[in-house]
């Protein structure tokens, strides 16, 4: 496996009859979700409360972030007593801040009906009173002056490193409540950004598998989970789908079988591949069924969803949308259809984005799911196993499948 930028994760298996010029069967994901991040003066007051800048990342259901009790996570950058620099993991559980409702007193009639929040002046989080001259943290000699000396105390202990020695910051807000199963029958779960680590999770399960159960040894193919950032704000990065990350993973392993980087060998790779563009997908809220078109209305637990639209937002055609029908038939798993309505606007995944930049064979697919980019989303149960038994399939058997289309 390789990393970039340490929110990028290319994970693979080398099938045992592997020959250069042959195929890589791809399950591709996103690591991001929409989230509130840490700006970078983040020092901010008002009204006798300390509060944290933040900056809103993605498109986000923004209201959903109020009343939370919400943390924070991500990494630092620190100086090293020897010299240079490292990075630093931070994941503080403990609850730090959070973002307070106005009381409907104070909403005229009108603000109460238009639920607006400005992103700007309604989402900074308050973390603490300020606090008198007496009373107040002192900051150390040479502490980062754009965030308030309070904070990096605490980032600096979840670190393990003194506040002088934090150079820089790569922080996220989070919701402190932990993930949980509900209904009568437990098979609804609910957690913070199910939009797209749950296909990370699925497709790193299913490359495990395929792995450990011994089917790599016979395998012609290189199996692959890519789990890419900055999906949620377009996939145009150093390390996002728009990236070269697709291509480098075909090349750099044929070259390691010496074969030249960008030759005919290698374009061949490409033609013989697959990818599995796996994200989440739109359920049909009973509250608001109008908004799906009858005949292409996902339920929860009712199996993975294959995501067709026309004007290419998703990537899948007949061809690739055939092979997924048929993979999930062999691993006996629901299959459902999702099209936009005509009067809607349609949203778009990594799928277009690798297909136009490869040329590889792409479908869009997912788990269907209900409060899509709110701070707690929610998926059926089943649902989970239906795509790691979807995925397993497709690693097992696209290459049989291939070669017995004759398109």
């Amino acid at each position: 496996f390789f990393t970039r930028a340490a929110s990028t994760l290319v994970a693979f298996s080398v099938g045992g009859a592997f020959e250069p010029g042959n195929g890589f069967k791809v399950v591709g994901a996103h690591t991001d979700s929409p989230v509130l991040k840490v700006k970078p003066v983040s020092k901010k007051s008002a009204s006798g409360y300390q509060q944290l800048g933040v900056e809103c990342y993605g498109g986000g259901l923004w209201h959903t972030w109020f009343d939370r009790e919400l943390s924070l996570a991500g990494c630092v950058i620190v100086s090293k007593a020897g010299g240079g620099f490292e990075r630093k993991l931070v994941h503080i559980q403990k609850p730090l801040m959070r973002i307070p409702s106005l009381c409907i007193h104070l909403q005229s009639a009108d603000e109460r009906a238009k639920l607006e929040v400005n992103k700007e002046t309604h989402l900074v989080p308050i973390v603490a009173m300020l606090n008198n001259e007496i009373n107040k943290t002192a900051a150390p000699e040479g502490a980062d002056e754009r965030h308030a000396p309070e904070l990096l105390k605490v980032i600096a202990d979840a670190a393990g490193c003194n506040v002088e020695e934090i150079k820089d910051m790569d922080i996220t807000l989070f919701d402190t409540q932990a993930g949980s199963t509900w209904g009568t029958d437990q098979e609804f779960f609910s957690a913070a950004r199910l939009d797209n680590q749950v296909h990370c999770f699925t497709g790193l399960e299913a490359l495990i598998s395929h792995s450990d159960e011994g089917h790599q040894e016979s395998d012609t193919d290189v199996s692959v989970l890519v789990c890419f950032d900055h999906e949620e704000v377009g996939s145009d990065s150093t390390h996002g789908a728009g990236s070269p990350i697709m291509k480098e993973i075909v090349e750099r392993v044929n070259t390691c079988f010496g074969v030249d980087a960008g030759g005919e060998t290698f374009k061949l790779s490409l033609r013989k591949s697959f990818v599995i563009s796996a994200d989440v997908a739109h359920a049909v809220h009973p509250n608001y069924s109008s908004k799906h078109e009858t005949n292409h209305g996902p339920l929860l637990n009712k199996g993975t969803v294959i995501k067709t639209n026309n004007n290419q937002r998703y990537a899948t055609s007949a061809t690739t949308g055939f092979v997924i029908r048929e993979l999930s038939r062999q691993a006996s798993v629901g299959v459902q259809e999702f099209v936009v309505r005509n009067d809607c606007p349609c949203g778009s995944t990594i799928g277009p984005a690798i297909a136009a930049l490869t040329g590889i064979r792409t479908v869009d697919i997912g788990i269907s799911s209900l409060s899509m980019h709110s701070i707690r989303e929610t998926i059926g149960v089943a649902d989970i196993d239906n795509s790691i038994k979807l995925f397993k399939i497709f690693y097992k058997n696209f290459r049989a499948l291939d070669d017995s289309c004759q398109f």
